[in-house]
Order: C-alpha cells, then sequence, then structure tokens
C-alpha cells in the first residue's frame, strides 16, 4: 500500500461476508459523490446537504440492483475527511457484489485493509494512536477492553503525549539556539528547569509504561490454566465454567491429550481457560507429550487453578504436586468433588462460599459436576489480579498497544540518558541529540513522526472496509 495522500476514490463493502439483512458499502474520495450520483437518478447528490440520508432505486446499465439507502457525506465533514458515501442496500451478496462492480466501472478502486482509516489519519481527523484504537474498539470482547479503546479513539492518550512533547519541544529549541551562539559562550535554557521537566516527563511516561500490564490484560485476556492429576474433574471444570461440552469427560485417566483452550469474560474482564492433560509419570508416547505441553502452559499461564479431588489426594501428595509448580506464580488451590464428602467431613479450612489464603497461596473447595461455588471460583480469579480497583477507577490512561509501550520505553532510556548528560555538564550539541531521540520517541506514538512501514504495518491489519 502507498501511504502518500491519494485522490482517487475507493470503495469496499463494510459489512461481513455472508447473508444479512442489510449490506453497507462505503465510498469515499474526491469523485465519490459524483460516482454515487450516476447510479442514483431519484436526486442529484451534489445539491443535497451533508450529512442526510435519502431513499431511492440503484440502477446501473439500465438494470435495477436495488432500493438503497444513500448517505452524503461531504468533506471534510467525514470519517476520512473526504466527500464519502453510504450506500445501505439489502444484505445479499450478489446485491453487494453487484454494486462493487458498477463502482469498479465507474472508476473506483477497491480498498485495501484499513485504507479508510489511513485517509482519516493522513487527512488530520486523528492521529496515529487514534487510528490504532479504531481496530482495537472493532476487535473488543470485553467492556473494559471497549471501554480501554474507547477512551484512546477519543484521544486522552494523544492529549498527554502531545503536552509532553510540546514541553520539551519548547526546552530543545532553547538548546538549538545556544548552538548557534556556541562561540558566546551563552545558555538560554536553565539547566535546573529542565532537570525538572525531566522528572514529570519520567514520572508521567513510567506511569503510562507501567499501565501495559493491565492493558494487556485487557486486551489479550488473562491466561488461566487448568493442571492437577488425571481425574482430578479438569474437564468437568472447564465444561461447567463455559457452560457447554467443551472437553470429553471420561472416568478413564489421561483422557486429556492436549491443551484445550477457550474465553469467557467474567466481570468485564476476559479470560482464557486452558484445560491440560493430568500430570503424572507416563510411559505412553502420546500422553507424555501432552504433560510436556501441560508444563509449558503453567510456565505461560498468568493464573494457575490448580486443581485436585479432595476425597483421594493426601497433603504430601498435594505439596508435592505444587513444589512443581515455578516460583512466583499465581495459584488458586482448588479443591474438587466437595459434593462427594459425607455432610460430617465437609467442615474444611477451605471449604464453604468463601476462598481462604493458605500458606500465601488462594484456596477453595468446589463441585465443578454440581456447580457448587463455581461463582465464587470466578470472584477469585478476579480477586487474584489485584487490579479490579485500576479497571473500575476508568481515571487513568491504560496502554494497551505493544508499539506504544516500545516507544515509552525508549523515551524513559532517552531521559536517563539526558538526566546522566547533565550530570557530568556534557556540551550542548550532545544534550541537543539526546533531546531529539526523546523527542522522536513521543512523535512516534502519535504519528508525528513516522514511516511507510510503520504505516503498512498497522493498517495493513485492519479489515477492508474500515
Amino acid at each position: 500500500m502507498q501511504f502518500a495522500l491519494r485522490n482517487d476514490t475507493i470503495a469496499a463493502i463494510a459489512t461481513p461476508q455472508g447473508m444479512g439483512a442489510l449490506g453497507i458499502i462505503r465510498i469515499s474520495g474526491s469523485d465519490a459523490i459524483d460516482t454515487a450520483n450516476l447510479l442514483f437518478p431519484k436526486k442529484d447528490l451534489k445539491l443535497i446537504k451533508s450529512h442526510s440520508l435519502h431513499f431511492g432505486p440503484l440502477i446501473f446499465d439500465n438494470e435495477l440492483i436495488d432500493e438503497v439507502l444513500i448517505s452524503v457525506f461531504k468533506a471534510p465533514h467525514s470519517f476520512t475527511g473526504e466527500n464519502a458515501v453510504e450506500i445501505t442496500c439489502h444484505g445479499s451478496s450478489f446485491i453487494l457484489q453487484r454494486i462493487m462492480e458498477a463502482l469498479i466501472h465507474l472508476g473506483v478502486r477497491p480498498a485495501q485493509p484499513g485504507e479508510y482509516t489511513m485517509r482519516a489519519f493522513m487527512n488530520g481527523k486523528m492521529d496515529l494512536s487514534q487510528a490504532e484504537a479504531v481496530a482495537d474498539l472493532i476487535a473488543a470482547e470485553s467492556s473494559a477492553a471497549h471501554k480501554t479503546a474507547l477512551d484512546q479513539m477519543r484521544g486522552g492518550f494523544s492529549v498527554q503525549i502531545k503536552e509532553l512533547r510540546r514541553q520539551l519541544l519548547d526546552f530543545a529549541s532553547l538548546i538549538e539556539l545556544e548552538l548557534d551562539f556556541s562561540e558566546e559562550d551563552v545558555e538560554f535554557a536553565d539547566r535546573k528547569s529542565l532537570l525538572q521537566l525531566l522528572d514529570i516527563i519520567f514520572s508521567e511516561v513510567k506511569k503510562l509504561a507501567d499501565s501495559f500490564r493491565l492493558g494487556n490484560v485487557i486486551k489479550s485476556g488473562v491466561k488461566v490454566v487448568i493442571a492437577g492429576r488425571p481425574n482430578a474433574g479438569k474437564s468437568t471444570l472447564l465444561n461447567a465454567l463455559l457452560n457447554e461440552e467443551r472437553a470429553i469427560v471420561s472416568e478413564i485417566p489421561g483422557t486429556t491429550r492436549d491443551t484445550i483452550e477457550d474465553v469467557i469474560v467474567i466481570d468485564g474482564i476476559k479470560f482464557r481457560f486452558i484445560d491440560t492433560a493430568g500430570i503424572r509419570e507416563s510411559a505412553e508416547t502420546i500422553e507424555r507429550i501432552g504433560i510436556s505441553r501441560t508444563l509449558e502452559k503453567i510456565r505461560e499461564a498468568d493464573i494457575i487453578i490448580y486443581l485436585y479431588d479432595i476425597n483421594t489426594t493426601s497433603k504430601e501428595i498435594l505439596e508435592e504436586d505444587l513444589a512443581t509448580i515455578p516460583i512466583g506464580k499465581k495459584i488458586i488451590v482448588t479443591a474438587n468433588k466437595a459434593d462427594q464428602l459425607p455432610i460430617t467431613n465437609y467442615q474444611l479450612p477451605i471449604a464453604g462460599s468463601q476462598w481462604s489464603m493458605v500458606n500465601g497461596q488462594w484456596s477453595i473447595s468446589i463441585s465443578a459436576k454440581t456447580g457448587t461455588n463455581l461463582e465464587s471460583l470466578k470472584q477469585l480469579l478476579i480477586e487474584s489480579l489485584d487490579i479490579q480497583k485500576e479497571l473500575r477507577s476508568g481515571n487513568e490512561t491504560v496502554i494497551t498497544n505493544v508499539r506504544h509501550y516500545n516507544s515509552l520505553i525508549n523515551i524513559l532510556n532517552a531521559v536517563e540518558r539526558i538526566r546522566e548528560a547533565m550530570i557530568i555538564q556534557i556540551t550542548g550539541d550532545f544534550l541537543a541529540a539526546d533531546i531529539r531521540v526523546a523527542l522522536e520517541a513521543l512523535s512516534e506514538i502519535t504519528g508525528e513522526v513516522t514511516n511507510d512501514e510503520i504505516l503498512g504495518n498497522i493498517f495493513g491489519k485492519f479489515c477492508i472496509g474500515k
């Protein structure tokens, strides 16, 4: 894709493929209204008001294709900043393709992935971080992901970055001015003020960078591995959490040979549950491979639900199993099959409707088969994240994009270099070079400084029609 600003007119089907009640085709470019006018004889679209809706026949080559609604947006008051038209027709794939064929015949080019949003960025309707938030908003699978993407698309993050850049740019200008008067040995930029500014920038940028941990959870989901010995009820628990028969359940030990994954949203947060093969010594080749994958998933997990049969597992075996889990992993020790215990034996430290903390580990008893305490287990998953307060406050900007995170880390490193340079009283030209590095990293986030390779990587991941 060429990312220089183009004046040609593009079109794409903006609704998903398949049969639906309605379909939408978007047209954008200098000739968008003129081209749509050739297919819509009922009104002269060039004379109507922007942001108006009109009903009538769509005709091409004397053939009635459909009766449609035409939405007209005149530049610069459109998503892309160009003349734009949206055609809403019936959702037949034949009708949609027929309209696209007519538009192509009239000289319109099929849009490439992300080209509408790219044009909005190139025309100054949004900066690059806002454009990336559009893709995140489309892909949002939870209320937390939706809210974070919406906040970023509305420019909250951009405002912070632009203000930091403005302050540093003002100071950089004074440093550059000093270089023009180097022979006079004068200082226009007060070094004490610069140090204070660097402290502010470092503090703000570090806060943003630190939020990436939360942002990654919101965007990618929390990886939760259900681990334990064979016949602990791991597959039954996965099915109960998903409320569907996702995994095969059997009394035969070792039924699960590979990992099984699925997603649910709890309290606005996406969780990726992974059912694994039972951990035990095995001579069977395929089962050994499954156990090896289990151990790999445990290493990658954010949270581990270690499930054991409360009726058959001794304290020694439980401690032995837990000792195999890497140090530092967040574990929820979960006693299963509590429904099979005699009532007189049910008064255990980890039994009941609430969880407890035992030896620094969360503990709870459940019955995956009957559903006892499953809701408590879900709430314990939220509680164990230690981020629920941050999610619910909603007052701080949260970084979800790895490109932004990398740029923020580059800014922190550049600020540290500037600090060190000032301590050893480095000359102004070297100081100016370090400041320019920090400015470039700030500018990369919003797209004030970028290149075609970065743009191609960003917009190429969008769907066609957006």
